[in-house]
């Protein structure tokens, strides 16, 4: 048989790993021949490629990051163990062979890399074009295996279930007879939307800049003056990036001066003004103590309560995310805490029959009364308002005395991060958020929920407070920010900011409602944030096509009163992720997987981590045996001409 992977990075070198693993238990006689096509070296892509800043971080340790199966995945082919990340670094330490790739800066940092230290991205993209290397020399002898060094532009052919695909790629040349294809093709990037394309044209007509969501890796900000004012809105984990681009990449440097981390500034730094609705940035992630494979184990998020979820949303009765599934996260974040707290007040043996009680008891005056009992004074109690608005109830005079309170709450978010993801309360509570991502895929994925609970409650609410509080950065990254905060060269510009272009003063303003003061001026805005994957709206070219053509379609979520909400997500099936069209219509030739599935599938980004059954390793196994057992395709070569589109 032949196929195509388009796209080849973390999501595509899963599924050629999972083609070659089930591969080898194919009949004798078998031939599989695999098409690779990215333009990006294959495994890294372009996210991860190798020869990126070495400024720019991951935000997951590196015992926590693996392209490979173990025991803990749930799939129906042959698992195959490979080294995580961090093992890799340990191979390259003892290793006295070829450098790998990334070369000396590579090996500098395996040399210094701990389990629990944050990877660069290029040196997560070395791991993973080491990792394509090694799956491509052990592949089956029957798995021929042929990369292309370039962009697909377009696809044809394999609509009526029989007729092999063809792949034009962008140089021109036409991969043909192909029985199945998967489109992998991760951060493909979106047009465009209504609001960015009026703040770039009125900054166009004020001679200002302004910079849409991208990678900042892929971003030119030379242009930028020294001293100049610069608005970036965001502060999630791209601000985080271009704060260190713009300080450290200018020449900058951070130094301890006792427990304190102070700015020198190199004098080539511009003015950072940074914004968000939310006005402060994601917390800091805790100190690792984990191990590579430690998880909170669900006790209401139950395999036996979520597969009654996805009953009743079969059944058609509808599923609220606000109503059946927010109250058991609440209450298993809050029941680790609150455990975790007894423990510190040397009361351990009081744990689990605190925990227990606290998770039996569905309303909330029979949890308080068990807070009463177990003696947890009021200061001490959890309050989600106040967890994720500290600042909740307060209007700054001045920005002075805004950053003085925010440089107060970022110190404490580094003491609690410091003080480890099982230790503290705070932080272990959190990450009980991070370790139920996957019950959450269960109970959402593939329309779960009501469509205008997706939308308000998942994808409006839930989606970005799970990420504030969940996925931020390592402390260091605060206690940078701080660092910078104190020097002068960065402010924030409070909660509520809002972000418009000035005529009269030919500039963007920038002002919040809860503190006082004159608006911040600026004459260049940066979008602080990736691009929404959005498949209406594809920058991408074969995306592009496939929409006009109709071999793909918006996904849409059946919602109460006759509401469909159409999301931007690339509709697929269930496992194993075939693409529906725009009839309706399952094409069994052709599957897709990764970001621009997002909304069908939820928060696709996230790195495999091994040892906790991650859902998106089970993708992968489905989609490779599921290609593997389509049948041959009839070859229609008069059928598949295609010319490039513009």
């Amino acid at each position: 048989m032949s196929l195509c992977i388009v796209g080849v990075g973390p999501r595509g070198l899963s599924v050629l790993e999972r083609l070659c693993a089930n591969a080898r238990h194919l009949p004798p006689g078998s031939n599989v021949r695999v098409y690779l096509v990215d333009p990006y070296p294959a495994g890294a892509g372009a996210v991860w490629r190798t020869d990126q800043s070495r400024l720019l971080l991951m935000n997951t340790v590196a015992c926590q990051i693996t392209v490979f199966t173990d025991d803990s995945v749930s799939l129906e082919g042959p698992v195959e163990p490979g080294p995580s990340l961090y093992e890799w670094a340990e191979e390259l330490r003892k290793s006295t062979g070829a450098a790998p790739p990334g070369g000396e800066h590579t090996l500098a940092e395996a040399r210094d890399l701990g389990p629990n230290s944050y990877p660069t991205r290029a040196f997560f993209g070395s791991y993973l074009r080491e990792m394509f290397a090694r799956i491509c020399v052990g592949s089956p002898p029957h798995v021929d295996i042929i990369t292309h060094s370039t962009r697909a532009v377009a696809l044809n052919g394999g609509r009526d279930g029989a007729a092999a695909q063809s792949v034009l790629l962008e140089n021109g040349r036409l991969i043909e007879g192909l029985d199945a294809v998967v489109l992998s093709q991760g951060h493909v990037g979106a047009e465009p939307g209504g609001q960015e394309r009026l703040l770039a044209t009125q900054a166009e007509g004020h001679g200002l800049t302004y910079v849409p969501p991208a990678n900042p890796a892929d971003l030119d900000l030379d242009f930028i003056g020294a001293g100049e004012n610069v608005l970036l809105r965001g502060l999630g984990l791209c601000f985080f990036d271009h704060m260190a681009l713009l300080t450290s990449g200018r020449g900058g440097r951070f130094v301890p001066h006792g427990e304190e981390l102070v700015y020198e500034p190199s004098g080539r730094e511009p003015r950072l003004f940074a914004t968000s609705r939310r006005g402060i940035p994601y917390q800091a992630r805790g100190e690792n103590e984990k191990g590579p494979h430690g998880r909170y184990f669900p006790r209401l998020l139950t395999e036996a309560f979520l597969a009654e979820l996805r009953k009743r949303a079969e059944d058609g009765d509808r599923v609220y995310f606000g109503v059946d599934i927010w109250p058991l996260i609440a209450r298993e974040v809050e029941s680790v805490y609150y455990s975790t707290l007894l423990g510190r007040w040397g009361r351990s043996a009081d744990r689990e029959a605190f925990a227990e009680l606290y998770l039996a008891a569905a309303q909330e005056e029979h949890r308080v009364e068990i807070l009463d009992a177990y003696g947890f004074p009021g200061e001490s109690r959890w309050d989600w308002e106040t967890v994720s608005r500290p600042y909740q109830g307060r209007r700054f005079a001045d920005r002075d005395e805004f950053h003085a309170w925010l440089t107060d709450h970022l110190e404490e978010d580094v003491r609690h991060a410091l003080d480890g993801n099982v230790s503290n309360p705070l932080k272990a509570a959190l990450d009980v958020l991070r370790d139920l991502r996957n019950e959450v895929r269960l109970a959402v994925d593939h329309g779960g929920l009501d469509g205008n609970s997706h939308r308000d409650e998942l994808d409006g609410w839930y989606t970005p407070l799970n990420a504030f509080l969940s996925i931020g950065p390592p402390a260091f990254r605060i206690r940078q920010m701080i660092a910078l905060v104190k020097a002068g060269v960065l402010r924030l510009t409070g909660p509520g900011a809002g972000i418009r272009v000035d005529s009269a003063r030919e500039a963007f303003v920038c002002d919040s409602p809860e503190v006082a003061g004159p608006p911040i001026e600026a004459r260049v805005l940066v979008e602080a944030r990736l691009p929404e994957p959005d498949v209406r709206r594809p920058a991408d070219p074969l995306l592009r096509q496939l929409l006009e053509d109709g071999y793909i379609t918006p996904f849409r979520i059946e919602g109460s009163c006759a509401v469909l909400y159409e999301t931007g997500g690339l509709a697929v099936t269930r496992r194993p992720c075939r693409v529906v069209d725009a009839q309706g219509r399952v094409n069994g030739r052709l599957f897709a997987y990764g970001v621009p599935t997002e909304s069908v599938h939820w928060v696709t980004a996230a790195a495999v981590r091994p040892g906790v059954d991650s859902v998106s390793l089970g993708d992968a196994d489905a989609i490779a045996r599921a290609v593997l057992a389509v049948p041959p395709a009839v070859d229609r070569t008069e059928d598949n001409h295609m010319e490039i589109r513009s």
